[in-house]
């Protein structure tokens, strides 16, 4: 009796326990959290945005885990290991926001009066140094601060504006935010009247640095013997800007891309004696030997890619594929782009004969005019709206006319064109990191060719 009682109890409690797994709910109550969590849909909501519908690579751990009714799961559902590889893709980072601003100065970046303003701004400068120089903000600021950082961004600004009376005044008041603007205007920067980022950091480069630029740029405008005319184009390389000048006043200015540090854009004075509209671009031997040919060693069908031909001494095209890249045989022979929307030039190139065979001309990239580096050429000039220029170019006033919408029908046909000009236009790239314009303004742009750096002092 004692042994069915014992065999019946036994039973009993064997029956109780697989009646607990078939029911499976303190399994799936414990696995419930580690799978939910890399689920988009059932975690906790998070100041940013949640990951676009077209990303399901994140609940992918979930799917690929063993069911949980399945017996193996219970000790891997207790186990964190599997929740901490389902690790989120981190978002990317928006860009920054623009800090540069186009400048709508009428004054032409280059003068003929531009050497005299900037050796007389040099001069008041160094003076600025001998008194000590200004105080250094080191601070964010904007508009309701009080404080003796106020005062100290009062005394700064008052350095260069004479506009500022009261240096001592701790309270930020509309004369401040006005003076802010005013200085940002001067060094190319959004006017937002706000002391942080980009305007901050020019706030506190040293005024030994700023008479540098100032003497620097003197110095390289005594050599610079430009013939200006009463139209002529403006490119002042630190500024990545363009400037159409007509009767001493700027009709047109562009945003630009210039030579990058490694791939300077030369100062020069030139004329433009063309428009060339869908040109086909040859592509000079330095990119061949240094960026072609290994990209043909790796990939042979590179060129076809790009629509670029290989033509030999006479003209003839050759087959690339008859070629030895790796040779220095290889940048003997000429190749050419074809025009169309891939071209490195674009639907637009200004010809402009010179000694270092750079020209401005449209971009198939114009995405990049938005960014506030736009040091990322090899030498030439890209400008954004180049089809305004060129119209600007073709008005009349240098020969032949043609209207933008005309030029816009032209590169729309495919048909390549190059349309001469009988009144040639002066074109001047200078490197012009500070430089007072007529009323005596001063401007400042970053020296990123360190082209500065004279007795042994860099820009900060």
């Amino acid at each position: 009796m004692k042994k069915t009682s014992s065999a019946s109890s036994l039973g009993f409690l064997l029956g109780a326990l697989l009646a607990m797994l078939a029911t499976g709910a303190p399994l799936r109550a414990e696995t419930s959290t580690p799978e939910s969590a890399p689920a988009p849909a059932q975690s906790a909501p998070t100041p940013v945005a949640p990951p676009p519908p077209a990303a399901p690579s994140e609940p992918a751990p979930v799917t690929s885990a063993p069911p949980v009714s399945a017996a193996p799961a219970a000790p891997q559902a207790t186990n964190p290991a599997p929740a901490q590889t389902a690790v989120k893709k981190p978002k990317p980072k928006p860009a920054p926001p623009r800090e540069t601003a186009l400048s709508d100065d009428p004054t032409p970046a280059l003068q003929p009066q531009t050497f005299f303003t900037t050796s007389k701004a040099a001069d008041r400068y160094r003076q600025i140094v001998d008194l000590g120089g200004w105080p250094r903000v080191g601070v964010s600021l904007r508009p309701g601060a009080k404080g003796p950082a106020v005062a100290a961004l009062r005394r700064r600004l008052a350095a260069e504006d004479d506009s500022i009376v009261d240096t001592a005044k701790e309270k930020w008041d509309a004369d401040l935010t006005a003076a802010v603007k005013r200085f940002q205007y001067r060094l190319g920067l959004k006017q937002t009247g706000v002391v942080a980022g980009a305007t901050l950091r020019e706030l506190d480069v040293p005024a030994e640095t700023r008479f540098h630029q100032l003497e620097s740029t003197a110095q390289r405008l005594t050599a610079f013997d430009f013939a200006f005319g009463p139209r002529y184009i403006v490119v002042n390389i630190p500024s990545t800007a363009v400037d159409a000048v007509e009767d001493d006043r700027v009709v047109r200015r562009y945003a630009a891309i210039v030579g990058d540090p490694e791939h300077h854009s030369p100062e020069l004075h030139a004329k433009v004696v063309a428009v060339n509209i869908n040109p086909t671009w040859t592509v000079p031997v330095s990119i061949i030997k240094n960026e072609i040919a290994p990209k043909m060693v790796k990939d042979p069908s590179y060129l076809q890619r790009s629509h670029i031909r290989v033509l030999n001494g006479h003209g003839e095209e050759v087959d690339p594929r008859s070629i030895n890249w790796a040779s220095e045989r290889a940048a003997q022979y000429t190749l050419r782009q074809d025009s169309g929307a891939n071209n490195s030039l674009g639907s637009i190139r200004i010809s402009m004969p010179n000694s270092h065979s750079v020209y401005m001309h449209d971009t198939p990239s114009r995405n990049l005019f938005a960014n506030d580096y736009r040091f990322l050429s090899h030498g030439c000039v890209r400008v954004q709206g180049v089809v305004d220029l060129a119209a600007w170019l073709l008005d009349g006033e240098s020969g032949p006319q043609m209207s933008k919408d005309e030029i816009n029908a032209k590169i729309a046909s495919g048909e390549r064109e190059e349309v001469r000009l009988t009144q040639h236009v002066p074109v001047a790239w200078v490197y012009m990191t500070g430089w007072a314009s007529a009323d005596g303004l001063v401007h400042f742009r970053d020296d990123v060719y360190h082209l500065d750096e004279i007795s042994g002092v860099a820009e900060q």
